[in-house]
């Protein structure tokens, strides 16, 4: 048998044997390692290169869940839809208009803009009121109300338009507060046999009704057999902590990772599709039927606060439009105790608007929703600060920097971008119209599908015949399931930074 020495730079012939090894180092057909190449079989026993078997996470930890578990609740849920409602303003004000004349004033409106239906206001005969236009202010006593009228006139003159500020006109925009009441002496009250006459009675609290429904989120992963059974060399790190040679662990991993993502992301982004508006829904279900969610966003933006202040430009300013929100809350519920779940740009321009007040820090912060520990606070990565009778608790929100989520479509919408959300920490009281009784429950939640028989706040299987034997399918597939909502209560006390 021929041996033949091709030297550095040449391969040996077919069927022949290179025992000789080169004089330098030289990479040739017969060493050279591919990964993907079909003809390097046992390159691995002769050729191991110096492989860095750890993997590299250049992005760092990916996942943003979390956010939901910090502020509010999970609670389960049995029906296709949560009712609830909320309490409305426990003082009277509307908007209208009032005849300088002779003090009828016609209710149009409660005080947050909401249409008042014939007969729905509370204004009542003896109530004492206090009347604003853009003439100025004055107080009146109700003397006769209808279903939509109320006649004010006022304590010093025979009428509105005799007072020095005020002219004639019938069509005055006007603002009316009932402030209390006056009756005579030896008079009845609201009630009793006057409560049948229109302008006598008590007042209805009033009651807005709201409604979510849970939807369906799923995901999927599967593996061959034989793929879950090769080793590699690279060691993997799931995102859940898993570690070892087996890179479907990986794959399985990150699909789960995302997947819990995917219930925080939705719960966040989603909104409510309107039946007959959009040709999405036949894919989910029948032409007609309800689809989508109310998620947080779409929640604020329906029936809460809205600001693009605090934007970085200017300290001074910043402060003023911080400032602005602190009115706006102060007219709405004054939830003392606030989160705010900001971007970069905007956590470093509330840095920069206290740092040039020299007050970052200060003012005794109380940490209340962290039970009164700054050391907790801090370690979930929350900076706490005082303005006002205001305690708020600063946060990073991943969610809005990354550029693999929402960091990348705030770049590209340059009219509104989600800049940071601030919701109110605690608990409101609302009543359950299932159970029929009021209930204290964190201002935002997630309502979950579950049962005796079902629990579908996060469901996992497995089926195929690789890790459970469920069918005769070489593969392992892993499923992900979760049917859920959010609850957003009070969104009134909610602001949304665009």
């Amino acid at each position: 048998m021929a041996i033949s020495n091709p030297g550095p730079g040449h391969s040996g012939t077919a069927g022949s044997l290179n025992s000789v090894p080169a004089s330098v180092k030289a990479t040739l057909s017969s060493n050279y390692i591919d990964f993907t190449a079909t003809a390097t079989a046992g390159w691995a026993q002769q050729y191991l290169p110096d492989l860095m078997e750890k993997e590299a996470e250049v992005f760092g930890n990916r996942t943003i869940s979390g956010f939901l578990s910090q502020v509010g609740a999970e609670e389960a849920m049995t029906s296709d839809q949560v009712v609830w409602s909320e309490q409305g303003r426990l003082h009277l004000s509307y908007t209208g208009v009032i005849n300088n004349t002779n003090g009828e004033f016609t209710v149009q409106n409660d005080i947050d803009g909401n249409a008042v239906a014939s007969g729905a206001h509370g204004i009542r005969i003896n109530d004492m009121c206090i009347v604003a236009t853009a003439e100025g202010t004055i107080k009146c006593l109700c003397t006769a109300a209808t279903a939509t009228v109320a006649t004010l006139l006022p304590y010093e003159q025979a009428n509105i338009d005799d007072a020095a500020a005020f002219g004639t006109g019938a069509s005055n925009a006007a603002t009316v507060l009932v402030i209390g009441s006056e009756f005579g002496k030896g008079t009845q009250g609201q009630g009793g046999t006057a409560s049948t006459t229109a302008g006598f009675g008590n007042v209805e609290p009033s009651f807005t009704s709201f409604t979510n429904k849970p939807i369906i989120i799923k995901d999927y992963f599967e593996v061959s057999g034989s793929d879950a059974s090769a080793i590699g060399w690279v060691e993997i790190t799931g995102e859940s902590g898993q570690s070892g040679y087996l890179w479907y662990l990986k794959a399985e991993g990150d699909t789960r990772s995302r997947f819990t993502d995917y219930l925080e992301m939705t719960m966040l982004e989603a909104v409510a599709g309107i039946p007959g508006n959009s040709t999405a829904e036949g894919t989910i279900g029948t032409a007609g039927d309800t689809f989508g969610t109310e998620g947080l966003f779409a929640a604020i933006e329906t029936r809460g606060n809205i600001t693009t202040g605090v934007n970085g430009v200017n300290a001074a300013t910043d402060l003023a439009e911080f400032d602005a929100i602190l009115a706006e809350f102060d007219s709405q519920g004054a939830i003392e105790e606030n989160m705010m779940f900001v971007n970069r740009a905007t956590s470093l321009a509330i840095d920069d608007m206290l740092a040039s007040m020299n007050s970052y820090g200060a003012g005794g912060t109380s940490y209340g929703v962290f039970d009164n520990s700054e050391d907790m606070a801090l370690n979930l990565g929350f900076s706490g600060f005082r303005r006002g009778s205001y305690d708020f608790y600063k946060s990073d929100f991943r969610y809005l920097n990354d550029k693999a989520t929402r960091g990348a479509i705030n770049s590209r919408d340059a009219v509104a971008p989600i800049r940071g959300v601030i919701i109110p920490a605690g608990v409101s009281t609302v009543y359950d119209q299932q159970l029929g009784k009021n209930l204290k429950r964190p201002f935002l939640h997630v309502r979950f599908r579950a049962s005796q028989t079902d629990d579908r706040r996060m469901k996992t299987w497995v089926t195929g015949s690789v890790g459970a034997v469920t069918s005769d399918l070489d593969a392992m597939q892993v499923h992900y399931l979760s049917e859920r909502c959010l609850i957003t209560q009070g969104a009134n006390n909610f602001m949304l930074m665009k």
